[in-house]
């Protein structure tokens, strides 16, 4: 709770902390497209903050998206404003993003939505889409986004109606891929765990408590073989759940094919791995 407040006050003072050279970057610019840049800028400010105050998925998403851009139009601001203007606006912004970014954040937006005596534990983001498509997929969301207004705004009509037409469509496309990321959990409920898990599952599955012979702390990439492996590249956090009677799980090949695995061993990569495990033998999971 701790952490969500200080996002939220962090987020909420960006205005004053980046505010100066965002003003500074876009004073050289005709009055039109300055205008539209910061209707862009206290939208996106606004609707984060929102999302900080609201948890939701759907805003842990936008704040995967925004938070990011933010620190991007900060480090781009740096040759138009003072030197301490711009050290302030990039310190504001990207300890804004890294707050966003953080476990509290994604906790907060994973639990605001359970059902009853629930409790979701976010998975880890795979490392290999981390390394390279997600940052792409995020820097042309906010390209997508704010090119088209703003070429329209300078008075380059053809160019701004192409990006409108072409860019926005392909960033709504784009929030639409991310999205899954953040709707990713390991679910602590009364009849045993939960994992729900779109980028690899076809569907949440429930493996009952009767089920679970042991839940344990893992670092090793190997596992046995016909293990069920959804850590996608990533071990930190790892957590093997070990079963007495095989589960069936429907994984996802690709965006259009599945096959359905049964398993006795499935391993995740969980954020907050001992505080999951911790709070599984509390509920008389072997843990």
């Amino acid at each position: 709770m701790i952490g969500l407040w200080c996002t939220r006050v962090i987020w909420a003072l960006l205005p004053l902390t980046t505010g100066g050279a965002f003003d500074d970057a876009t004073r050289s610019w005709s009055t039109a497209p300055a205008r539209v840049a910061d209707v862009i800028l206290w939208a996106v400010w606004a609707a984060g903050l929102f999302a900080l105050f609201a948890p939701r998925p759907w805003g842990l998403t936008l704040l995967r998206i925004v938070a990011p851009c933010g620190v991007a139009c900060a480090a781009l601001s740096i040759t138009s404003t003072s030197t301490a203007s711009a050290l302030l606006a990039i310190a504001g912004a990207l300890a804004a993003a890294i707050l966003a970014l953080s476990a509290p954040v994604a906790s907060a937006a994973a639990n605001a939505l359970a059902y009853g005596d629930e409790q979701r534990f976010v998975l880890h983001t795979p490392l290999p889409l981390l390394l390279g498509p997600i940052p792409i997929a995020v820097a042309l969301a906010g390209l997508g986004f704010s090119a088209g207004p703003l070429l329209l705004a300078a008075g380059r009509g053809v160019a701004g109606a192409v990006a409108v037409v072409v860019g926005i469509p392909a960033a709504l496309l784009l929030v639409r891929l991310l999205h899954p990321l953040s709707c990713r959990w390991l679910v602590l409920v009364p009849a045993g765990i939960a994992v729900a898990d779109p980028l690899t599952l076809t569907e949440p599955v429930l493996v009952r408590r009767d089920r679970i012979a042991r839940i344990r702390r893992t670092a090793s990439a190997a596992l046995p073989p016909g293990a069920l492996d959804l850590r996608l590249g990533t071990l930190t956090g790892g957590v093997t759940a070990e079963l007495s009677a095989p589960v069936e799980f429907g994984r996802r090949r690709g965006r259009a094919n599945a096959e359905v695995i049964t398993t006795t061993v499935l391993a995740l990569s969980v954020v907050r791995a001992d505080q999951a495990l911790a709070r599984a033998r509390e509920r008389r999971i072997n843990a």
